[in-house]
């Protein structure tokens, strides 16, 4: 095949599954640390690359200006880092991993909620400096029978709504491209995005980033949020104003929030920082062993078989 696939970034410990994927195709696989699109177009460059595998990395439009590709792979679900719209202008297309890490995201969105509505974080805290007292958690009331509203509702919020199945949860549901009669067979009620938040006890943010979805979570939003509600997000950083959100919960708008991703990754400075309320895990929601590997080799998978004159199984 003679192609060459640069691989634009990644924090895995090697790149041993697309080498060896690769070599069974005939493809050499070369890698890079870009952190810009300078840097992709100069690392692309310097190998000849006709495709790329990125992880972090931003695709813009002058990377398909300055290219000649035949295709991009993205390591995840989302492609909010790679212009769609250029690459669809250019013929390039973009391939991602829109099916894995579904049980991964709806047990840790799960996990965040139990971690909130618990106050587990805030007992191991105290503990850990030396105090033993379960008083400092008041007040903690019953999760059983509450209502669950999930922001957008794919795949994953369905699985979270299976898991959780033994907590006898009301489900409602704000996503303006499902009909109510799709959702109803999912168990869950269609609900206008206010009447979601006057209503759950737990909001649940499944979203993509969009410019619909860009800072959906503000601060009226969180002034329409019940005073016992708590935010979980294991979507998209920015779907969320996180200044907004710790002033509602330094001000006792909501009870707390349980986030996974942030709209800056890795945060500097963030409101949240040292709020006994907030509990925050460095975007691993998608994290097991096996969810690495079958990111790895459905996204490489796909793009060979562009490379080979190939449909792609998951194209954007």
């Amino acid at each position: 095949m003679n192609s060459t696939v640069l691989v634009t970034d990644f924090d895995f410990p090697d790149l041993d599954v697309e080498r060896e994927l690769a070599a069974e195709a005939g493809v050499e696989i070369e890698s890079a640390a870009a952190a810009d699109p300078e840097a992709v177009i100069e690392a692309a460059r310097e190998v000849g690359a006709d495709a790329l595998l990125v992880q972090f990395a931003p695709i813009t439009r002058t990377v398909f200006e300055e290219l000649d590709l035949d295709v991009v792979g993205r390591y995840g679900i989302g492609v909010d880092t790679v212009d769609c719209e250029a690459a669809a202008d250019h013929g390039v297309p973009v391939v991602n991993v829109p099916d894995y890490c579904q049980d991964e995201v709806a047990e840790h969105a799960l996990a965040l909620t139990l971690s909130c509505v618990r106050e587990t974080a805030r007992f191991d805290a105290r503990i850990t400096d030396g105090e033993w007292d379960w008083t400092v958690g008041r007040p903690i009331n019953r999760l059983q029978g509450a209502t669950v509203g999930f922001v957008g509702f794919g795949s994953i919020p369905e699985r979270l709504a299976a898991k959780a199945s033994g907590f006898d949860f009301e489900y409602l549901a704000y996503d303006p491209y499902r009909s109510a009669e799709d959702l109803a067979e999912a168990g869950v009620e269609k609900v206008g995005f206010g009447e979601l938040l006057e209503r759950s006890r737990v909001v649940s943010v499944h979203a993509p980033l969009t410019d619909e979805t860009h800072g959906l979570l503000d601060d009226e939003a969180f002034a329409t949020m019940r005073d016992d509600a708590v935010l979980v997000n294991t979507a998209r950083g920015a779907v969320v104003d996180t200044t907004a959100l710790a002033a509602a919960i330094e001000d006792g708008g909501i009870a707390g929030a349980g986030l996974d991703v942030m709209p800056e990754e890795p945060p500097e400075e963030s409101a949240l920082f040292g709020l006994e309320d907030v509990v925050l895990t460095p975007h691993v929601a998608w994290y097991s062993e096996e969810s690495i590997a079958e990111l790895r080799e459905t996204v490489v998978r796909d793009v060979l078989s562009v490379l080979s004159g190939e449909e792609p199984t998951n194209p954007v």
